[in-house]
């Protein structure tokens, strides 16, 4: 198709594919553990159900896996990157007003609905205990197991993250053998593979519609498969999507036949997955259960490090600590999102305590987060060229699955999906704040042209009067263009204190869409005397301007175009080199400002997180000592002059 992108180059190996399997399928893969059992829920087990639930399931994960995210949404890649932040990069770059919203929607929705993800799996797979004990308590169990699994990430995964292929490769071969096992008892199950069982389900069968919303939870782990496009590559994807589909649907095939022989019982406290099980087998099903919930678990986790990155680079989100805590490309960790994370994944436990009332509240957010991928993948085919026709059918078909699968899990509402819905609305609003925010900021930034006080700066520079600030100062700066700067800058360094140094710089740090680009530019402005440095980061790359300006001075010196040897005479004469200083200018919102309500509490927001948040100096990586941060009043809207009335 003419829309493809080149992406970086993964090899197709075993090694590879085996790795694709623990990093990608670890939610979309643990969710036999409760689909059918959600599907049966408290009704008595009747063919209509079964078969239906069978074939919705089957053609869930075909239309919307398969086609839309493994054949479609893979081929929107951003410089090999996937995810909805990747692919609102991609299209934002047309300056279209809307798209803002469904990406800021999708990620909150994303975050949210992940936040159940641990509890549910955790909690199906811990369950299974209950087959020798009824009254195990299973809760202790379960926070203890995602407490700890959250405690090992500031240490990085790359030691437990080798272990991941493999225990997913058992899981799925044991998914599609226990399911083989129990279809020889009852081979006719098959049929359900025919859509006609699903359409039946769903136009005839007494409330089938609202199915939908349990068969939903069978593809929750479509949005997080392209979000980890990075990782693996399209085609390991691809290749192990056929392996790993076949297994899943061998196992609903299984669960659906040992249903179809207990017709007209209740499950009561039964799991199917674990029903058709051999007794001899619970004990090392239940620990790969465990296992492969841990890792759908992990795979949450690092998704959502990876999620509030880009985020940040993307000014969606408040600047945060972010620590690399291995040498693995994009594996981070946030330690702020970690133990929220933590802390909103044992507050469902708590609150739902069985898995049966997870899955009542899970999927509702996230059908949200697929809407809003579907909007900015139309369009991003739109700019693709691809035929209106093409693109007109494919919307008709994604929303009309989406939209059945909305309305349908909207009954969730009440048993748990208004909390998922509330903590997706605070992170919208933060996000939408954020960078709201930044557009009102925008309006205080007064640029000038540089060209006209460079004469200045450098009479300053040679005027011993004035005691020196400085050997090296270097500011940065929010000028997109070399030849302006902002007026704080200049008044900072001529103004507020005459600020002599012998050289001077500019640092400039412009965020790309693409992910991992690393490059720079040198200018300069008066020779050996002012210069500008510009970053072109990807927003997946960690600022660490401090580093990174060091490499660039060493590489201009090792080219002779510049000297940084102490001006001082002393030292000169021993080659030391001079002092660096960095000035960072961090704003404060002004009394004098008279704003509208909506603007007000805009910035009452920003300004709370930024009182959170990192630190400027901080946020670029700037972890030298020799830092001045020059606080400047932000005046967005200035009140009037005011009617003083002089007495005598």
């Amino acid at each position: 198709m003419p829309f493809v992108n080149k992406q970086a180059p993964h090899a197709v190996s075993f090694a590879t594919l085996l790795v694709t399997l623990g990093i990608i399928y670890g939610d979309i893969g643990t969710s036999p553990l409760y689909v059918f059992k959600a599907i049966i829920g408290k009704n008595p087990i009747d063919p209509d159900l079964v078969l239906g639930g069978i074939s919705c399931v089957f053609w869930t994960l075909t239309i919307q896996t398969t086609f839309k995210y493994v054949i479609l949404t893979l081929r929107a890649d951003n410089k090999g990157e996937g995810g909805i932040f990747s692919l609102y990069a991609l299209v934002r770059r047309t300056k279209t007003k809307w798209l803002l919203l469904p990406a800021i929607i999708g990620g909150s929705a994303l975050l949210a609905d992940g936040i159940i993800t641990p509890p549910i799996s955790v909690a199906s797979a811990i369950e299974g205990l209950r087959v020798y004990n009824d009254s195990i308590p299973t809760v202790p169990i379960v926070i203890g197991i995602i407490t700890a699994l959250f405690l090992i990430q500031q240490f990085g995964t790359k030691f437990v993250g080798r272990f991941f292929g493999p225990v997913m490769m058992i899981w799925f071969l044991m998914l599609g053998t226990l399911g083989v096992a129990e279809i020889t008892q009852f081979p006719s199950v098959f049929k359900a593979l025919n859509p006609y069982y699903a359409i039946h389900l769903l136009t005839q069968y007494h409330h089938g519609f609202w199915v939908l919303g349990a068969v939903f939870l069978c593809t929750t782990g479509a949005e997080a498969l392209y979000s980890d496009l990075g990782h693996c590559g399209r085609q390991n994807i691809r290749i192990t999507w056929g392996f790993v589909k076949t297994m899943l649907v061998l196992n609903y095939l299984g669960q659906g036949a040992w249903l179809m022989q207990h017709q007209g019982q209740m499950l009561e406290d039964v799991n199917p997955f674990y029903a058709i099980m051999p007794s001899w087998w619970l004990v090392p099903g239940i620990v790969i259960a465990t296992a492969a919930a841990i890792v759908a678990s992990q795979a949450l986790i690092s998704g959502s490090f990876t999620l509030i990155n880009e985020a940040i680079r993307l000014n969606f989100w408040p600047k945060v600590r972010i620590v690399y805590p291995s040498d693995l490309r994009g594996q981070l960790y946030v330690p702020s999102v970690n133990w929220l994370l933590l802390a909103g994944c044992i507050g469902i436990v708590l609150h739902f305590r069985e898995s049966s009332g997870m899955e009542a509240a899970y999927g509702l957010a996230i059908i949200i987060t697929m809407l809003s991928t579907t909007l900015l993948l139309m369009y991003y085919l739109y700019l693709r060229r691809v035929s209106y026709a093409v693109i007109g059918l494919l919307l008709v078909l994604f929303l009309t699955v989406e939209l059945s699968f909305l309305v349908a899990n909207l009954e969730k509402f009440p048993h748990g999906g208004w909390l998922t819905l509330i903590i997706a609305s605070m992170l919208i609003g933060v996000m939408w704040s954020w960078y709201a925010a930044r557009k009102i900021r925008n309006r205080f930034v007064e640029f000038i042209k540089l060209k006209d006080y460079l004469p200045m700066l450098r009479d300053l520079s040679h005027d011993f009067s004035i005691p020196k600030y400085s050997t090296h100062l270097v500011y940065l700066t929010s000028a997109n263009f070399p030849e302006e700067i902002e007026s704080k800058v200049v008044y900072s360094i001529l103004q507020r204190q005459p600020k002599r140094a012998d050289i001077y710089w500019f640092v400039h740090v412009d965020v790309l869409d693409e992910p991992f680009t690393m490059d720079y530019k040198v200018t300069e402005l008066i020779k050996g005397n002012i210069f500008r440095v510009d970053f072109r980061l990807g927003f997946r790359v960690e600022p660490r301007i401090n580093l990174m300006f060091r490499n660039v001075v060493e590489d201009m010196v090792k080219n002779f175009e510049v000297d940084i040897t102490s001006r001082y005479e002393s030292l000169s004469r021993k080659n030391m080199i001079g002092d660096f200083r960095f000035v960072v200018m961090e704003k404060f919102l002004s009394y004098e400002n008279e704003l509208s309500a909506y603007e007000k509490i805009i910035m009452d927001i920003y300004f709370f997180f930024k009182r959170i948040s990192l630190s400027e100096p901080r946020a670029f990586g700037l972890d030298t000592s020799s830092v001045t941060v020059e606080k400047v009043p932000m005046i967005v809207n200035p009140i009037g002059r005011l009617s003083l009335r002089r007495i005598t």
